[in-house]
């Protein structure tokens, strides 16, 4: 089944390579989508693919980077259902 969800990352997530870390394991976990920071400091990552892949995908995402620190993620399902055609960083 697949999944459409939104993830807010919080912590020391911006300037340690958290959006490539991210784009990384979204390749590896066939997942499409986007991850992008935000004015807060978070990033925010907006994606879609089958269960079990965003769920390996999400562990990953919830350690980080070695020099991150994620403080809290928040994860809420999407009700849009948009299809990307891959994953990309958004600036």
């Amino acid at each position: 089944m697949k999944k459409y969800i939104k993830i807010i990352v919080e912590g020391r997530v911006q300037g340690v390579g958290f959006r490539y870390f991210t784009c990384d394991y979204a390749l590896k976990y066939n997942i499409t989508g986007f991850v992008r920071n935000t004015c807060s400091g978070s990033v925010e990552i907006v994606c879609n693919g089958v269960e079990n892949d965003i769920d390996a995908f999400i562990n990953k995402i919830k350690r980080g980077p070695s020099f991150s620190f994620v403080s809290d993620i928040k994860i809420n399902e999407r009700s849009d259902k948009e299809d990307f055609d891959g994953f990309e960083i958004r600036y």
